[in-house]
């Protein structure tokens, strides 16, 4: 049985295990099934069947796209082959020698999409202004400007944008908005319900929740922004495969218990850190010294899972922290279940020019932190060990 809108569960905990249409398959399975199939017969030259050929559609991705759609509260999901590839899709919807507004401090991975690829190839230009600045953002609007890119918080400073003001400025001047909630996950945040048209995952992370896939997904806001996502997925064939949607779909199955503990763990690291004497600076959200408390307050329903903070000391310093540290790994990514620690300078944000990392506030002795979900003792008791020996 399919749950009727009417029926569906109303809070975020019973809707992570049962939202979406995960019963089409094999209608007694307590799970969908994975269908492998490339393709799926026809009986007769007439039939009209669901499923033609995987890039199309696929029953497993099908069950994966509508619980996501569900959980952020939109029209329809296409899943994709990672997050960058989501992004991509996005970028598809928009005319050649189109203008993008995008937020200062863009994670490293859509900067280097933007600039080194699609400024080459379809013409797209871009202005990178604080989109809390809302005359700045008027000001930086043109008429070529077809979408403002959101990413908030942003990776790995923790600014937040305020998405309803933004949104209803875009608006009103007929722009497309997007949200890249990988930071959130639909746990924490919900952009469609503040005004946005399309919300961005990479769902390697907090979807996934356990290190062990690559995909993103684009949600849309109605209907026909949905119908034009699925004509480029399906024209692109960007699309995640279906064991990878099974693994992220039953990521989602634990994403309510896995943030609330994620999170909680977050804010006590984060408290402990500010008054650590070997810590010059933490940015996290929910605490009282972050200059957006009141904006994460109305738009978050935390703080968040990732706490960034500049160290005393320089590059060697924070070799010697990260090389002491025996509970959090050094790692690419976040959003596991085990904690991770980034050096944005020479990791997330590499591919920036070292002009363009000091203009966001990257420097070599800032680190970012993905709490996970061991003790919040343990953890702590690992951060004060590897900063005391960093010193």
């Amino acid at each position: 049985m399919v749950l009727s809108m009417s029926d569906k569960p109303r809070h975020f905990a019973t809707r992570t295990l049962h939202a979406g249409d995960q019963f089409s398959v094999a209608d007694n399975a307590i799970f969908p099934a994975i269908v492998t199939a490339s393709t799926f017969i026809k009986r007769s030259l007439d039939e009209d069947t669901e499923y033609a050929y995987s890039r199309v559609g696929n029953p497993t991705r099908h069950a994966y796209e509508t619980c996501v759609a569900a959980l952020e509260q939109g029209a329809g999901a296409v899943a994709c082959a990672s997050g960058v590839g989501a992004t991509a899709t996005v970028l598809e919807l928009l005319p050649k020698d189109s203008h993008v507004v995008v937020m200062n401090g863009v994670y490293g991975g859509t900067f280097r999409l933007l600039e080194d690829y699609r400024s080459q190839t379809s013409g797209l230009t871009t202005t990178y202004v604080d989109l809390n600045d809302l005359e700045a953002v008027a000001a930086a609007i043109r008429p070529d400007t077809r979408l403002i890119w959101i990413e908030t918080p942003t990776n790995p400073l923790l600014h937040l944008v305020d998405i309803k003001a933004l949104c209803e400025l875009a608006r009103a001047r007929g722009i497309l908005t997007c949200v890249d909630n990988t930071f959130c996950s639909p746990w924490n945040q919900q952009p469609i319900n503040l005004g946005v048209d399309l919300v961005m995952h990479s769902a390697s992370k907090y979807i996934g929740g356990h290190s062990d896939l690559i995909g993103g997904v684009v949600v849309a806001a109605n209907a026909e922004l949905l119908t034009r996502l699925r004509k480029i997925s399906m024209a692109v064939g960007a699309i995640q495969g279906p064991f990878d949607c099974y693994l992220a779909l039953r990521g989602l199955k634990t994403l309510d218990v896995r943030m609330e503990r994620q999170c909680a763990n977050a804010l006590r690291i984060a408290r402990f850190l500010e008054g650590h004497p070997q810590v010059e600076q933490v940015w996290y959200p929910e605490l009282d010294s972050h200059p957006q408390q009141a904006l994460c307050k109305a738009q978050m329903r935390t703080g968040g899972a990732v706490v960034t903070m500049k160290i005393k000391g320089d590059r060697q310093a924070a070799s010697r922290l990260v090389e002491a540290l025996s509970i959090f790994v050094l790692a690419d990514s976040l959003g596991g279940v085990e904690s991770m620690i980034n050096h944005s300078w020479s990791m997330s944000h590499n591919s920036l020019s070292p002009e363009q990392k000091g203009r966001i506030g990257v420097c070599e002795s800032l680190l970012r932190l993905s709490v996970g979900i061991e003790d919040h003792r343990d953890l702590i008791a690992d951060l004060d060990n590897a900063l005391r020996l960093s010193a």
